[in-house]
């Protein structure tokens, strides 16, 4: 039989959905895949119910329904400033995931390079690869997950067409200092590159860190590309809504690979979605709150266990250093710990370019009891005699 395409020789399936598999064979608690076991705003259930009783059945405009555009766009004015106009800077994507993959489309033709952050999302270099495009990999380093101007500067020389930034950050939980975009933007205008920017975790953000909106820098909104999703915002990881904004010359060129990669996104969904994006700013502050509450929980937790971790500044990711558990691969601590501990994280590796074993990311979007739970089976990690734990 014919071979495949060998461009998809370059990466794996996922390792996120697979530790989800893994975790549902084993009843692990999943801290793997993040998504919450909590429902969304009453008001989104409420509105969805209206809307599969309405006239929302067939397929929606191509690049997104008018009117969940046009709350999509009061949405991000009252955010971010910016002057949005529904019809020419927005398309409606199926989730954030589609909104990656056009907006690399869109920015770059096959060989170009693409700068991408190490650690990072999984879709990231998978999305350059599919594009036809080279990955260029510039380090973010721990404990800060701080890059290093120079090396930096030395990926975008190697005449990059654009530079991802997920911001906050998965899976490091790092939120980008403004000092920080801004040198990037200074390198993206000097070379000439786009800046295509990941920012579903936009509002969940702990303090005293703040999120700031790449677009609405001085002169970055030209050759800025905003890939977002409604997904954490409003808890609703399986509606699949997201969007690409950019100026209007990017967006007619994203509408094209939009419309034929999936037409469009669920138009009852869309419609239900309004109810989300016009709800006041006490909604975003009490997400804060909660999201914070939850971070406080489960850090408290996982210092019970002895073991090292990062505090996220924002996003809802811990990387922990699971290096003193002896495992010298961290597929087979991942593996191990649904097994044997009931709890699934993911192996850092395949966050990494870098050779890395060292770390397992767990997420803490669930509610308060599914949390403890899984506190309490961590636990057992600090036992003293976990270093002979590790069976091969």
């Amino acid at each position: 039989m014919p071979h495949t395409a060998e461009r998809l020789h370059a990466f794996t399936e996922s390792v996120i959905r697979g530790m989800t598999r893994l975790a549902n064979a084993h009843n692990a608690i999943n801290l793997s895949q993040g998504f919450p076991d909590f429902d969304p705003p009453e008001e989104l259930l409420a509105a969805l119910e209206r809307a599969a009783r309405g006239p929302h059945h067939q397929y929606a405009m191509t690049w997104g329904a008018p009117r969940f555009r046009e709350a999509l766009a009061r949405k991000i004015n009252r955010f971010s400033g910016l002057d949005i106009d529904p019809d020419r800077h927005l398309v409606v994507t199926c989730g954030s995931t589609e909104a990656m993959m056009v907006a690399m489309m869109t920015a770059c033709n096959p060989g170009d390079k693409v700068i991408v952050f190490s650690p990072f999302y999984e879709n990231y270099a998978a999305d350059a690869i599919l594009s036809g495009a080279e990955p260029i990999y510039v380090a973010l380093r721990a404990p800060g997950f701080d890059y290093d101007p120079a090396e930096l500067e030395r990926a975008f020389a190697q005449g990059v067409k654009a530079i991802v930034v997920c911001n906050p950050s998965n899976p490091t939980g790092k939120v980008f200092r403004r000092e920080e975009l801004l040198h990037i933007l200074a390198l993206a205008e000097r070379y000439d590159a786009f800046v295509i920017t990941d920012e579903p975790y936009e509002h969940i953000v702990f303090a005293p860190h703040e999120h700031v909106y790449f677009a609405a820098l001085p002169g970055a909104f030209e050759r800025t590309i905003t890939c977002n999703s409604l997904s954490k915002t409003y808890s609703i990881t399986g509606w699949r809504l997201g969007y690409v904004q950019a100026a209007p010359e990017v967006i007619a060129q994203a509408r094209k690979v939009h419309d034929f990669l999936t037409v469009g996104a669920a138009a009852p969904l869309q419609e239900a979605a309004v109810a989300g994006l016009e709800l006041p700013a006490e909604y975003y502050a009490g997400l804060r709150n909660l999201y914070a509450g939850k971070r406080k929980l489960f850090l408290e937790g996982l210092a019970k266990t002895g073991l090292r971790f990062t505090e996220p500044q924002g996003a809802y990711y811990v990387l922990v250093d699971i290096s003193p558990l002896g495992f010298a691969i961290d597929t087979e601590a991942a593996e191990w710990m649904v097994r044997e501990i009931g709890v699934a994280g993911v192996p850092g590796s395949s966050f990494f370019r870098e050779p890395e074993n060292r770390y397992l990311r767990f997420h803490f979007a669930k509610n308060e009891a599914t949390l403890c739970a899984a506190i309490e089976r961590l636990q057992q990690l600090a036992s003293p005699i976990r270093r002979k734990w590790p069976q091969r």
